[in-house]
């Protein structure tokens, strides 16, 4: 079986040249037979016509006699002519038969002819204008191989302007020179494949090494990728399509040594949210069961074993979240809200938390309602992740605005706060599943890197834009669009 590339090639390109030669092959052999049966067809009847005007002239000139006393008395001369006519070809018959299909005189090749008789029937149809053919005259003994036959009548004039016949010449080429060139030329045609499929069998094989060496190599890298080393990368040389594929590859690679470090990011960020409330809950409840906390002060306990618990729920809805996302469950109903209000409802619910850090707001709309075209949750959940991460990561005492504008019947919704911002080479990663800027936890102790990820799913869902812009210690902002409803 076939399995490598420069197998599969090397057999295509032979089968394509083999095939295109047979066809060259059968089309130059069928085109030369062709022709060369038809000049020669019109030399030998050319050659009839010659030697029986030949003959006629000679005869009318010199003797006024029987024809055939003629060519009796003349027989040295003529068979010298008619040798002279067969001596351009190999095997040439020239015959003059008399009146009734008698042989007279030949060329001196072929003497032994002389005096056989042709049959009746078959003379009679010639001087009717039948077709001569060399068969017929081999059956006669007159001939032992293929031939091709010319045939010319040699008629004399009588009184009353009548014309009788003298003799009839017969000029026989035999057509095995036409069956030798072709022979000739499927030699020729035979070499000239024979070097081609060589030079082509050289041609396949740097072709195809350049190809399957490239695949090769992202083949064996690929297994490695498999084995979890992401570090492998495929040499790219050139600037082709395969050469395009390798720094595909190569793309392919880096992303999934990103995912690979987000997963793992991931892994021990949800390890750490998932152990701490859980320790939390558990130590509480053990030491109200235990009675190490006292009756009075087991609200306090249960308030914070509740929070620990929202906690949890948060953690459990995004990883929800996520799934549904992936698997397309997630279903939008579009409907007509005013974003602006939506805005506000949000910014009251974090009145507490920006009280606490005394954040300066500013609340900047076009109009006090602008109205929009999207899944209303879906969009609430998206302005809620990008106002919660402004609050959470702007300075105490800093800048948080909200900005709602119409461009070109777009909505354009901004979220800006001044804080510790992005750091520039991080921001392409923003919106990556389990991305988190704040890495050390410093800031961020509930996050788990989805909310981003999310958002950026449902705006695109929407058909929509989200970017970021960030200067690192001095501000982050959030914008996206949304379709505006005209009133």
């Amino acid at each position: 079986m076939l399995k490598s590339v420069f197998s599969k090639y090397l057999l295509a390109f032979l089968v394509i040249i083999a095939v295109s030669f047979v066809v060259l092959t059968g089309t130059v052999c069928s085109m030369v037979t062709s022709y060369s049966a038809d000049a020669k067809r019109s030399a030998v009847e050319s050659g009839a016509k010659t030697v029986a005007s030949f003959l006629s002239d000679s005869y009318d000139a010199s003797y006024s006699g029987a024809f055939s006393q003629y060519v009796y008395l003349h027989r040295d001369m003529l068979r010298g002519s008619l040798e002279l006519l067969s001596a351009n070809e190999e095997k040439m018959l020239v015959l003059v038969t008399d009146a009734r299909g008698t042989v007279l005189v030949t060329d001196v090749g072929s003497e032994s002819y002389v005096s056989k008789k042709l049959d009746g029937d078959f003379f009679s149809g010639i001087l009717s204008g039948d077709a001569v053919s060399a068969t017929e005259l081999t059956d006669l003994g007159i001939l032992d191989a293929e031939y091709l036959v010319g045939v010319h009548p040699l008629y004399a004039a009588e009184e009353g302007g009548d014309s009788a016949l003298l003799a009839c010449v017969f000029v026989c080429s035999p057509s095995g020179t036409i069956s030798g060139l072709v022979e000739t030329i499927l030699k020729t045609i035979l070499i000239s494949c024979m070097c081609v499929m060589s030079a082509a069998m050289v041609a396949v094989y740097f072709i195809s090494d350049k190809i399957s060496s490239p695949l090769k190599e992202m083949s064996r890298a690929a297994k490695q990728y498999a084995a979890g080393k992401f570090d492998v990368r495929v040499p790219v040389r050139g600037s082709d399509e395969v050469a395009e594929l390798a720094m595909a590859f190569n793309n392919m690679a880096t992303s999934l040594a990103n995912v690979e470090s987000q997963r793992r990011s991931f892994l021990a960020n949800v390890s750490h949210d998932l152990r701490t409330p859980m320790t939390t809950i558990a130590g509480f409840i053990y030491g109200i069961l235990d009675g190490a906390i006292p009756p009075e002060k087991q609200p306090y306990y249960l308030e914070l074993i509740a929070g620990e618990v929202r906690r949890l729920s948060r953690l459990v809805a995004s990883l929800l979240d996520i799934s549904r996302i992936q698997a397309g469950d997630r279903k939008f109903t579009m409907t007509a809200f005013d974003i602006c209000e939506m805005a506000r409802q949000i910014l009251i619910s974090f009145e507490q938390r920006i009280e606490e850090k005394q954040l300066n707001i500013t609340f900047d709309c076009d109009r006090d309602n602008m109205t929009v075209y999207a899944d209303r949750d879906a969009i609430h959940q998206v302005l809620y992740n990008i106002c919660d991460n402004a609050v959470k990561f702007t300075y105490p005492g800093g800048a948080y605005r909200i900005s709602i504008t119409n461009r070109d019947k777009k909505t354009y919704v901004s979220v800006w706060n001044e804080g510790k911002g992005i750091p520039e080479e991080e921001l392409p990663y923003v919106f990556d599943r389990f991305y988190k800027s704040d890495k050390s936890r410093g800031l961020d102790k509930t996050g788990v890197g989805l909310g981003l990820y999310i958002t950026k799913t449902i705006i695109d869902a929407h058909e929509e834009e989200i970017w970021v812009k960030s200067k690192s210690g001095a501000f982050c902002e959030f914008v996206f669009t949304l379709q505006t409803v005209v009133d």
